[in-house]
């Protein structure tokens, strides 16, 4: 008998001072997205300057509603604290349920420091500061 893949879910947290980086492997469903969530929003509360959480989804086997529910929350959380989500490494199955469940340009769209700048941008133009 061949194993074809594994279901044992295993979070692998990786930082630097910028990035908090999180590979989920394994099945991301309602056993496990609590853990996803509870790692990630651990290290938000600590006292860091992330710019940036990305989670790698390159072992990931499997999701459902409660672990799409989870990047979510994980995405309120991260746009609360002025940090880009990214979504790595996305395998086909999980592109196709952030797409059917439209939610996938919601959570990759480019985050607050962007509309920031923008936002700047617009007031320099606007205001004529920044011109010679």
């Amino acid at each position: 008998m061949t194993d074809l893949h594994s279901d044992e879910f295993v979070l692998t947290v990786l930082r630097d001072p910028l990035t908090l980086t999180v590979r989920v492997s394994g099945e991301l469903d309602y056993d496990t997205s609590d853990d996803l969530l509870r790692a990630v929003v651990e290290h938000l509360t600590e006292p860091c300057g992330f710019r940036d959480v990305r989670l790698d989804f390159r072992d990931l086997g499997y999701i459902d509603s409660t672990g799409l529910s989870a990047l979510l929350m994980i995405h309120r959380r991260t746009s609360a604290a002025g940090v880009l989500l990214h979504l790595d490494h996305r395998p086909d199955f999980l592109e196709r349920m952030l797409t059917m469940t439209n939610v996938l340009d919601h959570l990759t769209a480019p985050g607050h420091r962007e509309e920031a700048a923008e936002a700047a941008a617009q007031d320099d133009d606007a205001t004529g500061a920044g011109v010679p």
